[in-house]
C-alpha cells in the first residue's frame, strides 16, 4: 500500500499525484492536507512564486464522504502561474513560438539536473528538464505524504521536524535538545515543536532564529543561496518496522533512499550520525533495559535513531538531512552555452534564496510516506479496522514476549 506516482511541469497546468493502494475505511481530512500544504510554502527566504500559488489540494477519486474506498485515490494542485505560461508550457497546441524562444534556457546552471537532464534526453531546450526538476513537485509529495499522516495517526504515530542549521549558523540537534531540556513526555514534545512552528525558519529558539535570518539576509545581499540541515522525529512507532533479513527491507535503507531523492538533499544520518564513528562502541550502543510494570524493553540512550538491523525499535526515529544551496544565484556562475559551447553565465531562474524550512515538511511527508508503507506491509489488510486488529493483535504478543 501507498505506492504512489507524481506527475506535473513547474508551470504547467497542475501537478498531480495517484496513490494506488489505500486501505478502505480511512478518515481523510482535506483541511489537513491543506495545513501540511501552507507549512511547505512558508519560510524566510522563500521566493516570488510562493505569493502566486496558494496551494490546495483537489481529490478526484477514490474517496466518498471523506472515506477512502480502497480504491486508486487521485489529487492534484492547480497551478496558478499556469496563466503567465500557457502560451510557453502548452500540452496541446502549438504554442507562442516568440515567448518559448524567449524562455529557452540554454546555459545550464552548475549544480542543477539541468545540463545532465538535457544530455541524457537530448533536449535543445533545458527548460525541459528544469520543468519537471524543479521543487515544485514536491507540493503534491507533500499532500501524498499527508495522507499517510491520517494514517498513522491511528496508531499515534507523529511526526515533527526543526531546523538545525542554516549556512554557518547551527542550533542544537534533538538529542541535545532533549537532553538540555530534559524532556520526557510526548506533552513537552509537541510544547517543543509548537514553539518551532512559530520561527519562520523553523528553529528552536528566538537567538538562533534571529541569527539564521540574518544570514540568510546578508547572503542574499551578496547575490547567494544558502542550505541548512533538517532534522525529523517520529514518536510512537512500534518496535518490529522493517527487517533484518534482506538488504531491500532494512528501514533505514527505504527512508535513506526516499529521503535522499528529496531535491537538494545531499546526505543523511540517523540518530548520533557521523560523529558516532569517532566513539568508542561502548559510548555508541544503546544499552537495553526491561521495565516490568509496562512490560517492554526499552532503552536510556537513542544513538541509533530508533534503528538496528534494519528494524526500528519503538524509540524515536531520529532522521538528519543536509540540503545544498539553491541552484539559481541572482549573481550567476560560470558555465557554456548548449549552442555556441562559449563560456557564459548560467540562467537565473525565479527561485527561493532559501528552502530549507520548506525542505523539512517536505522530509516530514516523504518519512510518513515510508512509514506508512512499512506498517501495511507488517500489519496488512483490506481496510482500516483489519489492519488496527492486526496491529493490536501483535501488540499483545509483544507485551508477552
Amino acid at each position: 500500500m501507498f505506492d504512489y506516482i507524481t506527475a506535473g511541469e513547474s508551470h504547467g497546468p497542475e501537478i498531480t499525484a495517484i496513490i494506488k493502494d489505500l486501505p478502505a475505511g480511512l478518515k481523510i481530512n482535506i483541511d489537513n492536507i491543506n495545513k501540511q500544504l501552507k507549512r511547505r510554502q512558508q519560510g524566510h527566504g522563500r521566493g516570488g512564486r510562493m505569493d502566486i500559488e496558494k496551494d490546495r489540494i483537489n481529490i478526484t477519486s477514490g474517496l466518498r464522504e471523506g472515506i477512502t474506498l480502497g480504491s486508486p485515490l487521485a489529487m492534484n494542485i492547480k497551478n496558478k502561474d499556469w496563466a503567465n505560461w500557457e502560451d510557453i508550457m502548452t500540452v496541446t497546441n502549438k504554442g507562442d513560438q516568440n515567448k518559448i524562444k524567449a524562455k529557452r534556457v540554454a546555459e545550464p546552471r552548475p549544480g542543477h539536473a539541468d545540463l545532465p537532464g538535457g544530455i541524457k534526453f537530448n533536449h535543445s531546450d533545458l527548460r525541459n528538464v528544469l520543468e519537471r526538476a524543479s521543487a515544485r513537485e514536491t507540493a503534491i509529495r507533500t499532500a501524498v505524504g499527508s495522507i499517510a499522516r491520517e494514517f498513522l495517526a491511528n496508531f499515534e504515530v507523529e511526526i515533527f521536524s526543526h531546523v538545525t542549521g542554516i549556512g554557518t549558523v547551527k542550533s542544537p540537534n534533538w538529542l541535545a535538545i532533549k537532553e538540555q531540556k530534559n524532556i520526557t513526555s510526548i506533552k513537552e514534545i509537541r510544547e517543543y515543536f509548537n514553539q518551532v512552528e512559530q520561527s519562520p525558519v523553523r528553529a528552536g529558539s528566538k537567538e538562533t532564529t534571529a541569527k539564521m535570518i540574518e544570514l540568510i539576509d546578508k547572503w542574499k545581499e551578496a547575490g547567494d543561496s544558502v542550505g541548512g540541515i533538517c532534522e525529523v522525529i517520529v514518536t510512537g512507532l512500534p518496535l518490529g518496522l522493517g527487517s533484518h533479513t534482506h538488504h531491500d527491507l532494512k528501514l533505514e535503507g527505504q527512508l535513506a533512499a526516499e529521503l535522499i531523492a528529496i531535491q537538494a538533499i545531499k546526505g543523511i544520518e540517523f540518530g548520533g550520525g557521523f560523529k558516532l564513528a569517532e566513539k568508542p562502541g561502548s559510548q555508541v550502543h544503546d544499552e537495553i533495559f526491561y521495565d516490568n510494570d509496562k512490560k517492554k524493553f526499552y532503552r536510556k540512550s537513542n544513538n541509533s535513531g530508533g534503528l538496528e538491523g534494519g528494524i526500528s525499535t519503538g524509540e524515536e526515529l531520529i532522521v538528519r538531512l543536509p540540503m545544498k544551496p539553491i541552484p539559481t544565484l541572482s549573481q550567476p556562475l560560470k558555465t557554456v552555452n548548449l549552442d555556441s559551447k562559449e563560456p557564459a553565465e548560467a540562467a537565473k531562474e525565479r527561485s527561493d534564496n532559501c528552502a530549507v524550512p520548506s525542505a523539512s515538511i517536505v522530509a516530514e511527508a516523504v518519512t510518513a510516506i515510508v512509514l506508512a508503507k512499512s506498517f501495511s506491509n507488517k500489519f496488512g489488510g483490506d481496510s482500516i479496522k483489519e489492519i488496527k486488529n492486526n496491529y493490536n493483535s501483535y501488540l499483545k504478543q509483544i507485551e508477552n514476549y
